[in-house]
């Protein structure tokens, strides 16, 4: 067969047939290829376990570095009888990490270098199963090392580079600026070397002076950007100016000075004074920027004086004349002797204690005067209040209620017209709502009954005659005082009166009794102004044949109106006036309480 021509033997055939069918069974790392990154002079550390199936025996371990040229050095290698061997070139640069590499071989670098970057493999011998391995590609970072180098500028040289930026890393960093002025960056990097410049160029101003230009680098080893913190230095050339601690210079002035204002970068240190071109006068002295006079001022001492300074850069010069007169050009001002700025501050005190205390006076003379003021009007309201109240009692009993529609001779004129027609109306009386009309007219002047009433012509057709006094006429005059109350409601409401003096409606009291006329009159002593009609007589069928109850009507309201008008009104010199009573509340035409 082909077998035994080759002269290879069968079991050794049965034995890589086995293997192969054996599955290797790693517990880190699982896949066969895996990728790792570590840094550059830290520690790191290859993973590599096998677990051994039952009956199988872990014979040998060894760590293989695959080179570009795709030949293997062995680093190190653990025998499970003959122990650990380390190979030249990684002696005491790595290691096992366990002191048992057969049950864990994972490889460790102590200190990591950029030479350690490149795949790695692990390979396990067993028995009876063979050979296994994993790889490992170790991807070595190199952090950067970063360097910022700064340009001295000089105010108005052409376009140039003003820092330069250098950084050195694996992989290669990333670099950038930072700064507000106007310029441009321009970046170079070498692969080999593993290097990145950068360099930033502008225009030098001397407003650039002092302001940032930072240079930051970015790397994946890095959580931030570095800051590499760095001012753009402009050097420009100085100014100078003087200024004087007064533009007033007289003769015997103490203390007079002169100093020098400078600027630019850098700031210039040294300074020199003269006077009209050469040396200083006498008494005057020089000390860095400031120009004193020891002494005072003489006439002498006018000119003109000059500071020089310089920083370098360049040269600056200032000028200031000064002229010394005989006398001050400016008044002074009084010196006050502190006696008598005592002597005004206690015045001015004196002064505003007499003014509080007269403002004083014055509010209480005026609190008082407005009390008092007050206090009259007061008064005077009462006053008025009571007289209106009087007057308007007055009002009441008058015989006008309402002076605004008549005057008094013109309402009691009337009234005595309205009662004239109806005591002469008497003859023939008629119901007619709340008024009385009664027939007749009245008989010549001269001519009177017995009472020293005036007569009244009756007319009975053609027959015309005059009322005298006789027996039947007592019974006409009876009726004709019984009328005379009904009467009264129409000369009320015919007078033009106002409704003010109409009778109000009195509260009843359970108390009290009905008046009639003839109790409130006083029959004792009647008078004219206090005049109370006598009692209307009972009605009878003989004088009211035409009557409340047996009328041609059948109306009782002026009954009625007559019994109210008697209760609640009197007559006084022929005017309708209301009786006092307790509860009374009389009510002006305009709708005021009275």
């Amino acid at each position: 067969m082909e077998l035994q021509r080759r002269n290879v033997p069968f079991w050794t055939l049965l034995v890589v047939f086995f293997a192969a069918s054996v599955r290797a069974v790693f517990i880190e790392p699982l896949q066969a290829l895996t990728s790792q990154r570590s840094l550059a002079e830290s520690a790191t550390r290859l993973p590599c376990r096998y677990q051994s199936q039952v009956g199988e025996t872990v014979v040998q371990v060894t760590w293989y570095k695959e080179l570009r040229d795709g030949t293997k050095d062995q680093i190190i290698t653990a025998h499970f009888s003959d122990g650990q061997t380390e190979f030249r070139g990684y002696v005491n640069r790595m290691r096992f990490q366990s002191d048992d590499p057969i049950a864990n071989s994972a490889l460790l670098l102590p200190n990591t270098d950029e030479s350690d970057d490149g795949m790695y493999a692990c390979h396990i011998s067993t028995f009876p199963n063979g050979n296994f391995e994993r790889r490992i590609r170790l991807t070595v970072w190199v952090l950067p090392i970063s360097s910022l180098e700064p340009v001295v500028l000089v105010e108005g040289q052409p376009f140039r580079v003003a820092a330069s930026c250098r950084a050195v890393g694996r992989p290669l960093p990333v670099l950038s600026w930072d700064t507000t002025v106007p310029g441009k960056s321009q970046n170079r990097t070498s692969n080999e070397a593993g290097s990145i410049s950068s360099y930033f160029s502008l225009h030098p101003l001397r407003s650039m002076n002092g302001k940032r230009l930072d240079c930051l680098v970015r790397h994946p080893g890095l959580e931030r950007p570095r800051r590499l913190s760095n001012q753009i230095v402009v050097h420009y050339p100085p100014d100078a100016s003087i200024t004087a601690t007064t533009d007033n210079w007289f003769v015997g002035l103490d203390q007079a000075a002169l100093t020098c204002q400078t600027s630019g970068f850098p700031v210039p240190e040294d300074v020199t004074w003269t006077w009209r071109g050469g040396a200083l006068p006498e008494g005057v002295a020089a000390s860095g920027a400031r120009l004193t006079f020891a002494r005072g001022l003489r006439l002498n001492d006018s000119g003109l004086y000059q500071c020089s300074v310089s920083n370098g850069v360049g040269v600056a010069k200032a000028d200031y004349k000064l002229t010394v007169t005989e006398k001050s050009q400016r008044k002074e001002p009084l010196a006050i002797d502190s006696s008598t700025l005592i002597i005004v501050v206690a015045s001015a005190g004196a002064v505003v204690l007499v003014m509080a205390v007269v403002v004083a006076l014055l509010v209480r003379h005026h609190r008082r005067r407005s009390q008092k003021l007050k206090k009259q009007l007061n008064d005077k309201t009462e006053q008025v209040n009571t007289l209106s109240r009087e007057a308007s009692f007055k009002r009441l009993n008058s015989f006008s209620s309402d002076p605004r529609t008549q005057s008094e001779d013109y309402a009691l004129l009337r009234t005595d017209s309205r009662m004239k027609n109806s005591q002469a109306s008497m003859e023939r009386p008629v119901y007619r709502d709340s008024q009385s009309t009664l027939g007749g007219r009245w008989a010549p002047l001269g001519v009177s009954d017995v009472d020293g009433r005036p007569g009244v012509w009756h007319d009975e057709g053609d027959d015309v005659r005059v009322a005298t006094s006789d027996p039947g006429m007592d019974n006409l005059r009876r009726r004709a005082d019984s009328y005379q109350e009904s009467s009264n409601m129409s000369l009320v409401l015919d007078s033009g009166l106002p409704s003010s003096v109409l009778p109000m409606k009195v509260q009843p009291d359970d108390t009290a009794v009905p008046r009639t006329p003839s109790d409130t009159c006083d029959k004792a002593s009647p008078s004219e102004d206090n005049w109370c009609p006598p009692p209307p007589p009972p009605p009878t069928a003989e004088t009211f044949a035409d009557g409340p109850d047996g009328g041609e009507d059948g109306d009782e309201e002026p009954y009625q109106l007559s019994q109210a008008l008697t209760n609640h009104f009197y007559y006084s010199n022929g005017v309708l006036r209301p009786r006092p009573h307790a509860n009374a509340i009389l009510m002006h035409p305009n709708g005021q309480v009275i």
